[in-house]
């Protein structure tokens, strides 16, 4: 199998799970987003060491708490991260998956969005476009709901600034994930402390098959993210750009055909102008791509 086809089967398998993340975290009920969200840091820290543990792969430790920056993006990456997982758990349990899905939609207008005020970077003319026709998108879908999205723009905001501290990290992914989580495993066991202090932990409380579900979320988030960084290092932008929605439109398609949450016709048109800035978005970065290897090839000398 070529690198490029194992590319694009990783890349689906990370946003075919992430699309049904809806379904399993609907199965998690009576747990409360707090509690699914520290199970979901506790487990993630063991399996995560038992993967690198396998891997015999634990000397980067070492080599990052000699970067004091390093250490200090690590706990930006992990407060984000933290807010990105409660806001997405919090947005499924309480019937709104169809606003998550949203900030899913528009989380690559919030990155360039965050290239231009973060980065000084220069938008092109049909990025403007993108970028207008999704702030429109938000002003209607701010009229229908009756306050702005702030759950979708919570998701796309806060995992756009973790995409930028992660760049910028440079940490693979398995590493990245494990040392995240562990900057959260104290709070996330503190605050598992206190519910079963409380009587108020569903963990071993609920049935054998919630129990292991909730043990579980540590692989459920591990897998998706290691698959997509499979995908990312064989696929060109491209094609990752182009598969990204797969994940929203499953998120959507959960909302709405199996929730049976309620897409009003000026939710619908708010969606319709978010659909309509990333064909936008889209189309002028597959054309750049183009162009960027065409003048690359005419760069290689003949012969």
């Amino acid at each position: 199998m070529t690198p490029l086809r194992l590319g694009y089967l990783y890349g689906l398998g990370a946003y075919l799970l992430w699309g049904v993340f809806p379904l399993y975290f609907k199965l998690l009920r009576p747990a409360g987003p707090l509690e699914i969200l520290a199970h979901r840091v506790v487990w993630s820290v063991l399996f995560v060491a038992l993967l690198l543990g396998a891997l015999r792969n634990v000397n980067f430790l070492r080599a990052l708490l000699r970067r004091p920056w390093a250490v200090a993006g690590i706990v930006a990456a992990a407060a984000l991260i933290a807010v990105n997982w409660g806001t997405y758990i919090y947005g499924v349990s309480s019937d709104r998956v169809v606003e998550t899905a949203l900030g899913y939609f528009i989380n690559p207008l919030v990155v360039v969005l965050l290239g231009v005020t973060v980065l000084r970077e220069r938008l092109r003319p049909a990025q403007w476009v993108a970028m207008g026709i999704g702030a429109a998108a938000v002003a209607v879908l701010a009229v229908d709901y009756g306050r702005p999205p702030w759950l979708a723009l919570t998701l796309a905001f806060s995992f756009a600034g973790y995409g930028l501290v992660k760049k910028r990290l440079g940490l693979p992914a398995a590493e990245g994930l494990f040392v995240e989580s562990a900057v959260l495993a104290l709070p996330a066991l503190g605050y598992l402390g206190w519910l079963s202090a409380h009587d108020d932990l569903t963990f071993g409380h609920v049935s054998a098959g919630h129990t292991a579900l909730l043990v579980l979320a540590g692989a459920a988030t591990a897998i998706p993210l290691l698959l997509f960084a499979g995908a990312a290092n064989r696929l060109p932008l491209s094609g990752l750009g182009m598969i990204q929605y797969l994940a929203p439109i499953l998120q959507l398609g959960c909302g709405v055909l199996i929730f049976h949450e309620p897409m009003p016709p000026a939710r619908l048109a708010g969606f319709a102008l978010v659909w309509l800035a990333l064909v936008v978005f889209t189309a002028d970065a597959i054309r750049t791509s183009r162009q960027t290897r065409a003048q690359a090839r005419a760069l290689v000398p003949a012969g």
